[in-house]
């Protein structure tokens, strides 16, 4: 199978996105029909908006002090980054080898999470983030400050 990226342009044709699909295109006759599935890939620029998002929670979040077996536990970014996908209500329900039950965070990639998921996954990180770390911002404060290090504003 051979993956082919492709751009729509305002006349509605779809032409190669870059010079390597221009080569694949050049291999197809002309007349001749291809037939295939499409995937429409998530917004990267959004993905980033989303991790500066979560760092702005992460970088406000302040563990309570606590060991384990004599070990001082550490603030870990993708532990937080999971238990915020958590309580955003995006999570598989699973087992372990105990048979004990837990949630698992959903995986956030490109590949497993549409951009209208993401989108709503999104949403509910900011509530979840305003709500239970960032109790003195506002919607609106959080958006700017999220558009201000992304460099928009």
């Amino acid at each position: 199978m051979t993956t082919l990226t492709l751009v729509k342009r305002l006349d509605g044709s779809f032409v190669p996105a870059t010079h390597q699909d221009a080569e694949k295109c050049d291999r197809i006759k002309i007349g001749s029909g291809i037939r295939g599935e499409w995937k429409q890939p998530r917004n990267i620029g959004f993905h980033r908006k989303y991790f500066s998002l979560l760092n702005i929670g992460f970088d406000a979040f302040e563990a309570a002090e606590s060991e384990y077996k004599g070990l001082p536990a550490q603030k870990n970014f993708e532990r937080f980054r999971k238990d915020v996908t958590c309580a955003a209500g995006f999570y598989d329900v699973v087992t372990n080898l105990n048979g004990d039950i837990r949630v698992e965070a959903k995986s956030i990639s490109f590949a497993k999470m549409s951009q209208d998921e993401f989108e709503a996954v999104y949403s509910k990180t900011a509530d979840v983030l305003l709500h239970r770390v960032l109790r003195s911002y506002t919607r609106t404060d959080l958006d700017r400050h999220v558009d201000r290090i992304l460099g928009m504003v």
